[in-house]
C-alpha cells in the first residue's frame, strides 16, 4: 500500500510540474498558442497538454480564446493578492510615494527572480516618462537599475548570466562587452548605486540602489527614472542621497 502512494505521490508531483511548465511557456508568449504549440515546446504528450490546460481552464489559471489559449485572469487575482499581503511591498509603498514626491521622478521598486529583475512597485512622479516598463514584466539583470541585483551576484552566477550574452548593446546604441560589463559591477558595488542613461530606452535615465534585509543581503532594488535631460549625472548624485535614505528606511521596517 505504501508503495502504490508513493508511485501517486510521484505521479502527482510530475502533473503539477508539467502544468507549472505549461504556464511559464504562456506566461513568456506575446500571443495565444495553439495546443500543439504548446505541447511541442513543452515535450508532453498532445493529449497530456490537453488535460492540463482543461485543469488550467477551470481554475482559471488559463484562457481559452479564438486563436489559443493564454494566461487566465487567476494570475491577475494573485497578483492582487501579493501586493496586499507582502511585507516588502507593503512597508516600500508609502516610502516610495515619499520618495517621488521630493525628487518628482519615478519612483520604482523591484525585485530579482532568478536571472531576471521583475518590477512589482511604481508612483508616478512630475516628470514625464518616455517608456513605462510594465509591472511583473521580467527584464534582463544587465540592463539599467537591475545591474543592482547583478552587482550582488557572485562570479560564479555573473559568468553563468551572461553565458549567452557575447555583448550587451544598449539603446543608445554603444556596445558593452563583457569585461566591461563585469568591471562596471564593481563600480556599482564601491559607489552602492547605479546609474544608466539611454540603456534600456532612448533618453530615459535612471538611478538605482540596493535595499538590504536585516542581515545584509540584498533583496531589492529601489530606483527614481526620468528623461535625460531632467536627471543628469549632476541630479542623480542627489538623488542618491534620497533613494539611500528611503532604502534605509524600507530596511528598518522589513521582519
Amino acid at each position: 500500500m505504501a508503495a502504490v502512494n508513493r508511485i501517486s505521490t510521484s505521479s502527482s508531483m510530475r502533473s503539477l510540474e508539467r502544468s507549472f511548465d505549461i504556464l511559464s511557456i504562456l506566461r513568456r508568449s506575446r500571443v495565444p498558442m495553439r495546443l500543439t504549440d504548446i505541447a511541442l515546446e513543452s515535450g508532453i504528450h498532445l493529449a497530456t497538454t490537453q488535460r492540463i490546460l482543461s485543469v488550467l481552464l477551470q481554475y482559471g489559471y488559463v484562457s481559452q480564446e479564438r486563436y489559443g489559449y493564454t494566461i487566465g485572469v487567476t494570475s491577475v487575482i494573485n497578483g492582487f493578492a501579493f501586493h496586499v499581503t507582502n511585507s516588502l511591498s507593503q512597508i516600500s509603498l508609502s516610502i516610495l510615494q515619499e520618495l517621488a514626491g521630493a525628487s518628482g521622478f519615478m519612483s520604482s521598486l523591484s525585485i530579482r527572480v532568478d536571472f531576471a529583475q521583475v518590477k512589482i512597485l511604481r508612483v508616478e512622479g512630475n516628470a514625464p516618462v518616455r517608456y513605462l516598463l510594465p509591472l511583473g514584466e521580467p527584464t534582463p539583470l544587465y540592463l539599467g537599475g537591475a545591474k543592482i541585483h547583478t552587482a550582488a551576484l557572485t562570479p560564479e552566477e555573473v559568468t553563468e548570466l551572461m553565458v549567452d550574452v557575447p555583448e550587451i548593446r544598449l539603446a543608445s546604441g554603444q556596445v558593452v562587452t563583457r569585461q566591461e560589463f563585469v568591471e562596471s559591477l564593481q563600480v556599482i558595488r564601491e559607489q552602492g548605486y547605479a546609474y544608466s542613461n539611454s540603456e534600456r530606452e532612448l533618453g530615459a535615465a535612471s538611478v538605482a540602489v540596493p535595499v538590504v534585509s536585516q542581515e545584509g543581503a540584498v533583496v531589492a532594488s529601489l530606483q527614481v527614472s526620468g528623461p535625460t535631460e531632467d536627471l543628469n549625472e549632476s541630479k542623480a548624485e542627489w538623488c542618491v542621497v534620497e533613494l539611500k535614505r528611503a532604502s534605509t528606511a524600507i530596511t528598518k521596517r522589513l521582519p
